[in-house]
């Protein structure tokens, strides 16, 4: 191992490197399975570099929190470096009010009632926007919605909804389409608009600016003290779908070129073969699947804010990112493929990769803590194009859910979450048991997470987002 500073290393495996961008303590926590995982993934042939951020933790095939890079000519893409959630992302929206407007906890309960009386948390139910076609959003993004469902797009100056996100529409050769059985376009129909169980959420917070960051969060639109609300989720069985169908086809490619690890979970093939170019296709797909079904429940989540807090209430937003995807990025002047498995873009101030709204200044990258912590607002920096401007995407889990059940008692997470005090952070579900896997006790410290990424000079924090209600599917 050659190691460079207790925030970064690069260990050498039998296959190639790793790098990891993790303080001490966090590295030595991350256990020998992950490594195990690096070297199975640096055995893909062509894969230039693969890198874990700090929360990185066992996933299937591949750890949460991988960074992998090929060439586009002779690359691989692989849909188990994607993840099966494909698009899972965040999206933040900033709101007129501040946080002594919420400072009564029962008004914070009357808002967690109307975001789920809009938005079905049960992982199976059905959302409520079956006047929008399917097939449109799959092919255009948030440009396939009708005009209702974004009501800024007639004031273009105002028009966050378009613009201030990551991508509003990935275009694709859309035949590929057909691939899908017609019964699995029934169920993705009806889970627009829904949230998904597991890590999925929407949060209301409050704002904290840093101060070394005033003019930038000025820039941003934040203001100190300021309510705003942050969504977790995914392209929900769409993506299932696409991973599935993707990843046999891909499997097949992988038998007929006698390719393989010693990990049969770990799906890969060259991106410009049929199932590698079919996957691809699919895989964008889905990604606008995600970045709408982000979309409808912040439109949903803005109903809810009028009903209980007035009219006058506004949420505009702030940003919209993936962490679960594969893209086509310029680096160096180089086309690559650039895998990201639970880990975000962090693009700095002037990188041409930034949308046009936040080209001079960096995007906002949104990392959530857990229910109980604080969630983050970064900006990249310079010296993340070490890491193809790729940091974390949360905390990361410390350890499984099975496990969390086991160790955590109903009373221990109570507390975390200040249950029955004037600052109770409200859920959706009284019935604290069938949330103890996703407690905070089941993460790992989200401030040392943040600094490893800071010290590691991959991104600065720009604001922390302080939790006060938390909608959770169940």
């Amino acid at each position: 191992m050659n190691k460079q500073n207790s925030y970064y290393r690069v260990i050498d495996l039998p296959a190639g490197e790793l790098h990891v961008y993790a303080h001490d303590d966090l590295f030595y926590a991350m256990g020998n399975k992950v490594l195990e995982m690096a070297n199975n993934n640096l055995q893909i042939p062509g894969i230039r570099h693969m890198s874990y951020t700090p929360d990185a933790h066992v996933g299937v095939g591949t750890c949460i929190g991988t960074t992998a890079v090929w060439g586009t000519e002779d690359g691989y893409i692989s849909p188990s470096i994607v993840g099966s959630d494909i698009g899972c992302g965040m999206r933040m929206h900033l709101t007129n009010l501040q946080g002594s407007d919420l400072k009564d906890v029962r008004l914070r309960r009357r808002l967690v009632k109307a975001i789920e009386k809009r938005i079905p948390v049960e992982n199976h139910a059905r959302g409520y926007f079956s006047d929008i076609w399917l097939e449109d959003v799959l092919r255009k993004g948030l440009h396939g919605l009708p005009g209702k469902y974004v009501p800024d797009s007639y004031t273009p100056r105002k028009a966050t909804s378009l613009t201030h996100v990551e991508n509003s529409r990935f275009s694709f050769r859309e035949t590929e389409l057909d691939r899908i059985p017609e019964n699995l376009y029934h169920r993705a129909h009806r889970q627009l608009g829904t949230l998904g169980n597991g890590n999925h959420f929407i949060e209301i917070q409050e704002i904290a600016i840093e101060e070394n960051k005033r003019d930038l969060a000025g820039q941003w639109g934040l203001k100190d003290g300021q309510i705003a609300v942050m969504i977790h989720s995914g392209s929900r069985s769409w993506g299932g779908a696409v991973n599935q169908y993707g990843g046999s086809q891909v499997a097949k490619t992988m038998s007929k070129l006698g390719l393989g690890t010693a990990d049969p979970k770990l799906a890969f093939a060259p991106l410009q073969s049929d199932a590698g170019q079919s996957y691809a296709n699919l895989m964008y797909s889905a990604l606008n699947y995600a970045v709408v079904n982000r979309h409808l429940m912040a439109y949903a989540v803005r109903d809810a804010f009028k009903e209980v807090m007035g009219s006058k209430t506004e949420l505009t937003t702030l940003y919209d990112l993936m962490h679960n995807y594969c893209s086509e990025e310029t680096h160096g002047g180089e086309e690559l493929l650039i895998h990201h498995k639970g880990t975000t873009r962090a693009l700095p101030a002037g990188h041409s990769g930034n949308p046009a709204p936040y080209r001079e200044t960096g995007h906002p990258a949104l990392i959530p803590g857990s229910m109980g912590t604080a969630s983050y607002l970064m900006v990249g920096v310079p010296e993340g194009a070490a890491n193809y401007h790729s940091i974390c995407h949360g905390a990361g889990r410390v350890r499984s859910r099975n496990a969390t059940k086991q160790l955590v008692t109903v009373d221990e997470f109570a507390s975390s979450m200040r249950i029955g005090q004037e600052d109770e952070i409200v859920l959706n579900t009284r019935a604290l048991e069938a949330l103890v896997d996703e407690s905070p006790q089941a993460y790992k410290d989200v401030d040392q997470i943040i600094d490893s990424v800071v010290q590691a000079r991959l991104a600065d924090v720009v604001a922390k987002c302080r939790p006060l209600a938390a909608v959770k599917g169940v």
